[in-house]
């Protein structure tokens, strides 16, 4: 029996190893969470996962939860998968951490190895650390000190796009777009440069259903080129999700928007990074997504399923002509001043090489378009419910919008979290979610089933109905 087809029943045996009301005591009194309102959060009854099987969470009492978003978008091939968990053994009985502050270690070296031959052609250098936000700010301080190690300190400017979300470190937050994220650390930030978001102004000009036009993409361009000709020789890089806006809510960008936007770098001498951190790894169908239009990138950032979800581990991947920027004798201090206590961890890269042979022996990239399109159809639903005004899907990445008014496209008020209200409805009916904004999230694990997104997606539709029908207070 093949790991995402293990059954999962409504109850399991409770752990008796916890004491489930000291536990929700101390989570409220311990815990700060993330992207939490924990006034809000202490007054609620939150779910405890114990443990995981498959494609399926359980709580402290053993309620089965089938895990609609990976665990945050990283979980791959499912929880507890047989292979991953051998493999982080056989790490475990070898070293659990060693520095790669000038030293090394095998996984390390075996998954840069393998990195740079799946990744597009000519991406051959790696650099490691812990997530994605890192990855994205490894890739700023990279280009930037390009420019600087190349005699061209005035590129030192970057361009990023309106409901950008690259991570939550400083870095990462400046060249970000969110303002509801990002508002209140202005005074800590650097300048960047904005462009519209490309499914914004798509949008814009087409409408919900029909944004993706080559007219909507030829605008978009015309604004990058613009804005090249204006300020290229002073700007180190563009960065952009590759191909879809993630934290924004699922914000899928028209075809021919990445192998304009390369072009475009290459004529104006701007280096392109690219974040694959959320598309990387299956999510949309292709290994990474910059494949769909055969994009390579000058940098690129990795994380979420780089270990199959299984321990924190990121990578920016760069080509040969950046990495040459950084040599030279030492005394020159050229070298790339950056590093991480965890940067290479073994147990980390021994899971994420298991992870890719995964991809590879069990053909997984090969069987995702049957499922894709099994989503697609299931979705096609939910353009008739009154509340949701837009369904939008890359892949296995699905952002459902709700709206208040279907006519005007109205969402509800941000504080009465109607979007938190439908998923907790989804999840106390056994399916884990979480919204973005107004945007409910889909983004379940590769080896999800038909079956299973047929559960999602009814679940999710029974929730939308019972959370948007029942009287406003």
């Amino acid at each position: 029996m093949t790991q995402e087809h293990q059954p999962a029943s409504a109850m399991q045996p409770a752990d008796a190893s916890w004491d489930k009301e000291q536990l929700a005591a101390w989570d409220k009194r311990y815990f700060w969470h993330p992207f939490t309102q924990m006034q809000v959060y202490a007054r609620e009854d939150n779910v405890i996962f114990a443990r995981g099987a498959g494609n399926y969470l359980y709580d402290l009492d053993g309620k089965a939860y089938l895990d609609a978003i990976s665990s945050l978008w990283c979980n791959v091939h499912g929880h507890r998968h047989p292979r991953l968990d051998a493999a982080l053994q056989a790490q475990m009985g070898r070293v659990a951490h060693s520095t790669t502050l000038g030293a090394s270690n095998p996984p390390a070296i075996l998954l840069a190895k393998r990195l740079a031959e799946l990744a597009p052609a000519g991406l051959e250098r790696v650099f490691y650390s812990e997530d994605g936000a890192e990855a994205v700010e490894i890739a700023v301080k990279m280009a930037f000190h390009f420019w600087r190690n190349s005699g061209r300190p005035e590129k030192r400017r970057f361009l990023t796009l309106d409901n950008a979300y690259h991570g939550d470190t400083v870095g990462a937050v400046s060249v970000g777009g969110m303002d509801l994220f990002h508002n209140v650390y202005q005074d800590l930030l650097f300048h960047a440069d904005r462009l519209p978001s490309p499914y914004g102004l798509a949008r814009a000009l087409f409408g919900a259903r029909d944004w993706d036009q080559p007219a909507a993409t030829a605008a978009w361009l015309q604004r990058l080129e613009e804005m090249l000709r204006e300020r290229g020789g002073e700007i180190a890089a563009l960065v952009m999700e590759s191909g879809i806006q993630g934290a924004a809510g699922l914000l899928p960008f028209p075809k021919g928007i990445l192998a304009g936007a390369r072009a475009l770098c290459d004529r104006h001498d701007v280096l392109l990074i690219l974040d694959e951190v959320a598309t990387g790894f299956g999510r949309t169908g292709r290994l990474f997504a910059c494949e769909h239009e055969a994009v390579r990138p000058d940098l690129m950032a990795l994380g979420k399923g780089l270990s199959g979800g299984y321990l924190p581990l990121a990578a920016t991947l760069t080509t040969q002509r950046i990495y040459d920027a950084f040599l030279g004798e030492f005394g020159e201090t050229r070298q790339f001043y950056h590093g991480h206590t965890f940067t290479g961890n073994p147990l980390a890269c021994a899971v994420a090489l298991e992870n890719l042979q995964i991809f590879e022996d069990e053909q997984i990239l090969e069987r995702l378009a049957g499922r894709i399109r099994h989503l697609h159809d299931g979705l096609a639903a939910f353009w008739q419910h009154p509340h949701v005004g837009a369904v939008r899907q890359f892949g296995l990445m699905v952002g459902i919008e709700v709206v208040a008014d279907k006519s005007t496209g109205s969402a509800y008020p941000y504080g009465e979290r109607v979007e938190y209200a439908i998923s907790r409805a989804a999840i106390e009916r056994g399916v884990y979610t979480r919204p973005l904004g107004d945007t409910l999230v889909l983004m379940p694990p590769l080896s999800i089933t038909a079956e299973e997104i047929d559960r999602i997606l009814a679940t999710l539709a029974e929730a939308l109905d019972a959370v948007t029908s029942a009287p406003r207070t």
